[in-house]
């Protein structure tokens, strides 16, 4: 009769355990990757015992090298700062900078405390009118909008002019890929337009939506339109260009298939057509809310529409001992917001399609 080691039960359950581990730490890294933690998983790896001399490689090639370059462009940025004077002073170093931050954290809690004591007291003198038998009366808050309040309505802004080049570019990029003909026709206005600068656009932009809105109180602020339209026009070529480009690409197998198949071209467009093309047209994607991001910026600032664009230039224009420092915030601002934004577009992209593209 022959009997079971225990310990080589015990070695196969370790290994048994170990493999699950691995299994669960790899399907962790596709989603560190797209939220750009990817240094997380050597260093569960190297915690679990895969080789640990190799995770420390990875280790310090994905997080100790950034770090490092990090603190060297800090240590760079405070040492030349100060010899840099402008007419406003030195130019501010990220001590100087990290302190404005923390001010315009604070001022938007002091901001929105006023707003909430308004509404309150409003909310209190309505209660009276409405128990003396008389109408209540709407007041809206005229104060000065926060940081945040200023980010959010970029954002804000961004997507909508984003989501309106999205629903343009995408049926025409398949119609310009899957037909010569509207490739022809669309090709010449692509190499016009495409390289139109958004200052150039924000006039003529201005001029229609101000004779299409004469009035106020439509569904959006006028300057909401003005900004998004701008976003709309230099935004989606980047996404027509790789839909179509995508499109065209296609296995030629799986076009002379649809035919055996008799197709409809709705049916052919949705299981053939855009499955085929989804990464390239995620490419054009987050190429165009890049440069949608970027757009804007530039719009909020020359047309004085409200958003991080124009808190800029309002500090510009003040003039103030800490002007500078708050601009440079709202610089780290829209660069971080850049990257998120691009890290939203990947996630939306690897949930689709199959692309290891980052």
């Amino acid at each position: 009769m022959t009997t079971v080691d225990p310990n080589f039960s015990d070695v196969a359950d370790r290994e048994a355990r170990k493999a699950r581990l691995f299994t669960r730490i790899n399907a962790a890294d596709k989603w560190f990757q797209v939220l750009g933690l990817s240094w997380l998983t050597p260093i569960l790896k190297a915690a679990a015992g895969d080789n640990p001399q190799a995770q420390v490689k990875e280790i310090w090639r994905l997080l100790i090298v950034p770090i490092l370059a990090i603190c060297a462009f800090l240590m760079l940025w405070a040492t030349l700062a100060p010899k840099v004077q402008t007419s406003l002073g030195a130019v501010p170093g990220p001590a100087q900078v990290w302190e404005e931050a923390v001010n315009l954290h604070e001022d938007a809690l002091d901001k929105a405390a006023k707003k909430a004591d308004f509404e309150a007291k409003v909310a209190e003198l309505n209660e009276r009118r409405i128990a003396n038998g008389q109408e209540p009366r709407e007041r809206a808050y005229t104060g000065a909008p926060t940081y945040y309040q200023q980010i959010w309505t970029s954002i804000q802004t961004v997507f909508f002019g984003f989501l309106i080049a999205t629903v343009v570019a995408v049926p025409l990029g398949i119609a310009a890929g899957l037909s010569p003909t509207a490739n022809a026709a669309l090709n010449p206005l692509i190499q016009i337009f495409k390289p139109v600068s958004p200052l150039a656009w924000l006039p003529i932009v201005t001029m229609v939506v101000s004779a299409l809105a004469a009035a106020e109180g439509g569904l959006f602020a006028k300057s909401f339109v003005i900004s998004a339209v701008t976003v709309t026009l230099c935004s989606l070529w980047p996404t027509l260009i790789n839909t179509a480009l995508g499109v065209a690409s296609i296995d030629k197998d799986l076009i002379n298939v649809s035919k055996v198949l008799k197709m409809n071209t709705y049916t052919k467009i949705t299981k053939l057509v855009l499955p085929s093309a989804l990464p390239l047209i995620f490419t054009g994607l987050r190429l165009s809310l890049g440069v949608g991001w970027m757009v804007l910026i530039a719009a909020e600032m020359l047309a004085q529409n409200p958003g991080l664009g124009k808190f800029v230039w309002d500090e510009f224009q003040n003039g103030s001992s800490s002007s500078l420092a708050k601009i440079m915030v709202a610089v780290l601002t829209i660069g971080i917001i850049g990257f998120l934004l691009d890290r939203v577009m990947y996630a939306l992209q690897s949930l689709f399609t199959f692309s290891n593209n980052r």
